[in-house]
């Protein structure tokens, strides 16, 4: 693995730019992951069907498919603050203009794609700032902090858009992600500092060679999206589970998609923490790979035979199916270097964004009207070719 030297600019400082890395993942996702909570208040507000409306709810991902390498290798030339400050400002002000006049929806289509390419910024960046100002000891946990803006934005989407789409209309609600971003790319040009660049740490203008030309890089991209499968099978599909089947009603599976969510946050956390103190990303990986396996084919056998089983175990695959994420991305920014470490990201990322956008449609197709069992085995195979694929033995201490 290549060293990522950890440089340190003060105790509370590096904090700081991790907070500010945190809130802009988060109104990055708040934007990403809401647009979907507004799909029947655009329904109504311009009588679209719900093909219509979800072809412009996914425009944003659409668009941050097409850029995520594109500004990895932005920070890895011209440096975080400017990347993230410029992509999430875009975002912002273009979420702005979606907000006021009359769209049609070939344009509000436009608006949100191009959004959604704007705000990818922040995926690369923010984490390749972290990987920057944090030492190999304590990176894993700093990076598992970052990770929790995912789950940090649905909450904030959840419980925001709604209410404000309902009083005002839906093109109003889109000002809080909005502003959201707006402020935050703010606060990033004002007091995010960039980590030292490599070549001006090392003294020479030579560009380290590309880390692609050894297979252990991509196998890490690789086996991070096949983890990604049983990550969405569970948050796409649990929730029309336990309405169809356990007879649950909406608000009680929205309650408990909630609660889960911030377990898996922990997770994160947790997951982080270990590698920090094992010395290692992809070994604790490779354990969750298998657990996480387990759990899916736990999930089936509750389904199949015991109902009061099938609650518990979606509990822990919505918490271990998680934890894994801040590994791979973490492992492939040190594997990469810091010369290389956005792009790398921005790959690992647009790997596991492929995977999630395939997830919810194929395995549809298996379930049908009722077959959640199959549905669940069939998730619980990605994990067992992940196993594999996790390159342990190219893997050195993060620390040496």
């Amino acid at each position: 693995m290549t060293q990522v030297a950890g440089v340190g600019i003060g105790g509370k400082r590096r904090w700081l730019i991790l907070a500010l890395g945190l809130a802009a993942q988060t109104a990055s996702c708040s934007f990403l992951y809401g647009i979907p909570f507004l799909v029947p208040s655009m329904q109504r507000a311009e009588g679209l069907t719900l093909a219509e409306a979800g072809t412009v709810v996914a425009a944003p991902s659409l668009g941050l498919l097409f850029t995520l390498i594109l500004w990895g290798a932005a920070a890895d030339r011209y440096g975080e603050r400017l990347v993230m400050a410029i992509g999430l400002g875009a975002s912002g002000l273009l979420l702005v203009y979606a907000a006021t006049g009359d769209h049609s929806l070939g344009l509000l289509f436009g608006v949100f794609l191009l959004a959604g390419a704007s705000t990818a910024s922040v995926n690369a960046a923010s984490g390749r700032a972290v990987l920057g100002w944090f030492g190999p000891a304590e990176r894993g946990f700093a990076m598992g902090i970052r990770q929790t803006a995912q789950p940090l934005g649905v909450g904030v989407a959840a419980f925001g858009l709604p209410p404000i789409a309902d009083r005002w209309g839906f093109q109003a609600s889109l000002l809080l992600p909005a502003v959201a971003a707006v402020v935050v790319a703010l606060l990033v040009a004002w007091l995010l500092v960039d980590p030292p660049r490599p070549a001006a740490a090392s003294g020479t203008g030579e560009k380290p060679p590309s880390p692609y030309r050894k297979p252990a890089l991509w196998r890490v991209h690789g086996a991070s999206a096949l983890l990604v499968v049983p990550q969405f099978t569970v948050s796409a599909f649990t929730p029309v589970y336990l309405v169809t089947t356990q007879h649950w009603t909406a608000a009680s599976a929205g309650v408990f998609v909630g609660g889960v969510q911030l377990l898996g946050a922990l997770g994160r956390l947790a997951s982080g923490y270990w590698s920090d103190r094992v010395g290692s990303r992809l070994r604790p990986m490779r354990q969750l790979a298998i657990s996480s396996a387990a759990v899916m084919l736990l999930v089936a056998l509750g389904d199949a035979a015991w109902p009061w089983l099938v609650l518990l175990a979606l509990v822990l695959a919505a918490v271990i199916t998680v934890s894994d994420n801040g590994l791979g991305f973490t492992a492939s920014a040190e594997m990469a270097g810091l010369a290389w470490a956005g792009r790398a990201m921005g790959t690992q990322n647009t790997g596991q964004n492929i995977a999630a956008a395939l997830t919810p449609p194929l395995l549809g197709l298996v379930i049908g009207d009722s077959r959640y069992a199959l549905a669940f085995c069939v998730a619980a195979v990605f994990p067992v070719l992940a196993i594999a694929l996790v390159p342990v033995k190219d893997e050195k201490s993060p620390s040496g």
